[in-house]
């Protein structure tokens, strides 16, 4: 592939979900895209920028989703979902206490593993706190990870990647070689598609977004939108779950680190509402 192509593609895909694609992830368009060539009965990839470059909807569609599939896992990191656990939820059970209703955001929920271990957090919460409602909503740019997320079918190795065996155990069934998310969980997750770069408010404001490893892959600019849309669909003392290597530092004085919690960030008590 030529240098004139690579920047095509580089660029199509930022159009479309804001991913930088650098020069160093050259091997990624060869082993994401050559399964779409041949989807779409093309012999490579020179064949399949071609085709891009006429901007047929269902080929840039299946171009962008197999490029922004993410790489996800239960409980990944840990350390976030312990914070979700013993200060995000005791908090807001306290704070919530007239509405008693408190709405959470898994933004870039890929296929569900991230809204899931938030769920059997809550799920546990909710057995001291029956009388609550607690909404969690998933969103993704890929239909198929949306798809899967909704099943909640996962393999063998994807629940050895964090899931405890407790939990493995307590929440799942074996389907032969897979294992499926209890029903209970599943219905307290609404997955639904939806790409960053649109508007967020048809979703409703939430109290918490978990967006973790998802906006370290945008320019500068990007990452300041994306931080300015969370701030604005989120109440004042809402809270932003990063990844434990990112940063709102740069990008958007909306946010403040928590007591040096790393990833955990708080809106700014004078955080205002600008355009998304």
């Amino acid at each position: 592939m030529n240098q004139t192509d690579f920047s095509f593609l580089s660029n199509l895909l930022k159009e479309q979900s804001g991913i930088v694609l650098t020069a160093d992830k050259f091997y990624m368009l060869e082993s994401r895209l050559m399964p779409v060539a041949r989807e779409f009965n093309m012999s490579g990839l020179d064949d399949l920028t071609l085709a891009l470059r006429q901007r047929d909807s269902a080929l840039t569609a299946a171009f962008t989703e197999a490029m922004t599939t993410n790489e996800t896992l239960f409980f990944r990191d840990i350390k976030p979902f312990a914070q979700f656990k013993d200060m995000v939820l005791p908090y807001l059970f306290k704070a919530r206490a007239n509405t008693k209703t408190i709405r959470i955001l898994s933004a870039g929920a890929s296929s569900g593993q991230e809204a899931y271990s938030i769920a059997m957090i809550v799920k546990d919460a909710l057995e001291k706190n029956p009388d609550w409602n607690i909404e969690i909503v998933g969103i993704d740019i890929s239909s198929t990870m949306i798809n899967k997320a909704r099943e909640g079918m996962y393999s063998q190795f994807e629940v050895q990647r964090g899931l405890p065996i407790r939990q493995l155990l307590r929440h799942f069934s074996k389907q032969d070689d897979q294992w499926q998310i209890d029903h209970s969980l599943r219905a307290m997750v609404q997955f639904k598609r939806w790409n960053l770069l649109d508007d967020i408010a048809p979703l409703g404001k939430f109290d918490v977004i978990f967006c973790r490893y998802v906006i370290r892959s945008f320019d500068s600019p990007l990452k300041t939108r994306i931080l300015s849309k969370f701030a604005n669909e989120m109440p004042a003392d809402g809270c932003l779950f990063l990844g434990l290597n990112e940063t709102v530092l740069g990008f958007s004085s909306r946010f403040k680190l928590i007591k040096d919690v790393k990833g955990l960030y708080a809106k700014s008590p004078d955080s205002s509402a600008s355009a998304s």
